[in-house]
């Protein structure tokens, strides 16, 4: 199906291993992948961005082995 955009697009920053797609696609496969811990209102990115946070607690306990596996993904 045909992709219409019908308002301003604004894009700041695509790092190097970042995927920009405008139209019909199958299937998007990241070539790496990463993982972060941030508090409440601690990755918001934007233009006019207000965040009220008064208590924050952040869980960064991760029992898995795994989490995104993309080993034969090149």
């Amino acid at each position: 199906m045909p992709s219409f955009i019908s308002g301003p697009i604004k894009i700041t920053h695509v790092s190097g291993d970042g995927t920009v797609n405008f139209g019909d696609v199958l299937q998007i496969a990241p070539k790496s992948t990463g993982k972060s811990h941030a508090g409440a209102g601690g990755s918001n990115c934007g233009d006019f961005l207000q965040t009220n946070t008064f208590v924050s607690f952040t869980n960064t306990g991760d029992p898995d082995f795994s989490d995104s596996n993309n080993t034969a993904n090149n």
